[in-house]
């Protein structure tokens, strides 16, 4: 056998409420392949368990590896993650409270598993092969239904005293009168005015209140045959529709304004947007730095870049197996 072949590979798991992702990377930090599932989480943590190492053995079997070629597991996993101990505090996606995955994928597996919060793993992957590669520190926000977010400092994941660092998607950034309640149980967060949720609820309140004025038609987004998305909120600010403007621009100032915030905290070289809401491209990109540029410091404002991911949905699972390749477990 020569020195190629004699390379370990490590397999990422990015778990989600809906689907299972899985992917192998090589000794290299390249994506080999990637495989996909349905989680089905109401069928309880075994079977959950079960169809991720179903995902995984499947995964490296579809690019002609074996098995005894993995030297680690590692798992991004939505929700409140003790990286030391190998446990889910509390995942409301997946309805879990204080299961010992670790444990769990370790016994399944025969082989050492790591688990991240599923932003961290995010975040992970684009510091080491993404947008962030060769900076240090590097912060990601994930733009989606919620907003979430990673600290990468020297290669490794910044979690905190109890595994909950780096929320920014729960900063109270929005004032008072202009707040709702979050899902945390917060007013004012983050998420509740720059998530595609948060967008969306924008957008419905800005319709209703056209057509409580008479003046439906003088957005797009009141004609929909449809109910609305994110996606057609952005597509209508392109075309230069008014009301669709003001609600992505309102969704830029805070996530400006949450950026300028870490920034001065952590000072890194490099903040990347990702996720979802992210593939509204440059035009949302601009907004953010604009707004960044006013919100922080002039230190911070000339020693930063944003950036776009690069690594899209494969972010997670390049991030969950770097935790193995780069030794990136927890600081902090």
């Amino acid at each position: 056998m020569n020195g190629w072949m004699a390379q370990p590979i490590y397999v990422g798991i990015d778990l989600g409420g809906t689907s299972i992702k899985t992917g192998v990377v090589d000794a290299f930090g390249r994506l080999v392949h990637v495989h996909e599932r349905r989680t089905e989480a109401d069928r309880g943590v075994e079977h959950v368990i079960a169809g991720m190492m179903e995902a995984a053995r499947q995964a490296v079997r579809e690019c002609g590896y074996d098995w005894n070629r993995v030297a680690g597991i590692g798992a991004g996993i939505p929700g409140f993650i003790d990286m030391r101990a190998g446990l889910v505090r509390l995942s409301p996606n997946l309805r879990w409270k204080d299961v010992p995955v670790r444990r769990l994928l370790e016994e399944a597996a025969g082989l050492p598993v790591q688990i991240l919060n599923d932003a961290n793993a995010a975040a992970l992957g684009e510091a080491l092969s993404g947008a962030g590669a060769g900076c240090d520190p590097v912060v990601c926000f994930t733009i989606g239904t919620g907003i979430g977010s990673g600290i990468i400092i020297g290669g490794r994941v910044f979690e905190g005293a109890h595994g909950m660092a780096a929320e920014a998607g729960h900063m109270r950034v929005v004032p008072d009168p202009e707040a709702v309640k979050c899902g945390c149980g917060q007013i004012g967060c983050l998420e509740t005015v720059s998530s595609a949720t948060g967008i969306v609820r924008m957008a419905r309140e800005a319709v209703e209140h056209a057509r409580m004025d008479n003046r439906g038609g003088r957005t797009k987004l009141a004609d929909l045959p449809r109910p609305l998305t994110a996606r057609d909120v952005f597509e209508a600010a392109r075309d230069g529709d008014e009301v669709a403007g003001a609600i992505v621009d309102r969704a830029a100032l805070y996530l400006g304004r949450a950026l300028a915030a870490v920034a001065v905290l952590i000072n890194p070289q490099r903040m990347i947007i990702g996720g979802g809401v992210s593939a509204a491209g440059e035009m949302l990109i601009d907004l953010i730095r604009g707004h960044f540029a006013r919100e922080a410091p002039g230190l911070y404002r000339e020693s930063v870049d944003i950036v776009a991911a690069a690594l899209g949905n494969h972010a997670g699972v390049v991030g969950a197996a770097g935790i193995f390749r780069m030794g990136g477990g927890p600081i902090g």
